[in-house]
């Protein structure tokens, strides 16, 4: 069986209704001609890359649907190009990687999951940071630079 990702996008000027209505029209549509639908993503409102049809933005759906012959791709890019709710579809045949990709993505293994980073309140030899942000300067350096002469004293000098 070969399986295929269909993204289109709907034109937001419809009623929550009618989009959800125009989605729900070609699952129906694959239905009908024997394909099994894997998954449908509603993606949602988002911006647009330049402007289509006088639109900035338009509502993404993916659907993810296998079937034994690919003869409805062409019946089905017929009736996306004949609809005027749809701004613009791409249909891809996805390989093993594709598929592979798709499955984790929906089991949560990729994506939005990000883990804040680990704060480290001790150094590798055991002590405490200072917290004075003059880690890994060197001293020496440091009182070399406050015997300079400038129009303002160091915070060194004032102490």
């Amino acid at each position: 069986m070969n399986q295929y990702e269909v993204t289109f996008i709907v034109d937001p000027v419809l009623s929550s209704d009618e989009i959800v209505g125009t989605a729900q029209t070609y699952v129906d549509h694959l239905q009908s001609e024997g394909c099994k639908i894997v998954h449908v993503d509603e993606m949602g409102l988002r911006q647009l890359a330049y402007p289509l049809r006088k639109r900035t933005t338009g509502v993404y759906y993916g659907i993810e649907f296998s079937t034994e012959t690919g003869q409805i791709i062409e019946r089905m890019e017929l009736a996306f190009r004949r609809d005027e709710r749809i701004i613009r579809f791409l249909t891809v045949k996805l390989d093993k990687y594709g598929i592979k990709y798709n499955e984790d993505k929906r089991n949560g293994l990729i994506g939005k999951k990000r883990s804040a980073p680990a704060t480290v309140s001790e150094e590798s030899d055991g002590r405490k940071k200072s917290g004075r942000g003059n880690a890994g300067v060197d001293t020496k350096a440091k009182s070399a630079s406050s015997n300079t002469k400038s129009s303002k004293p160091s915070k060194e000098e004032e102490e």
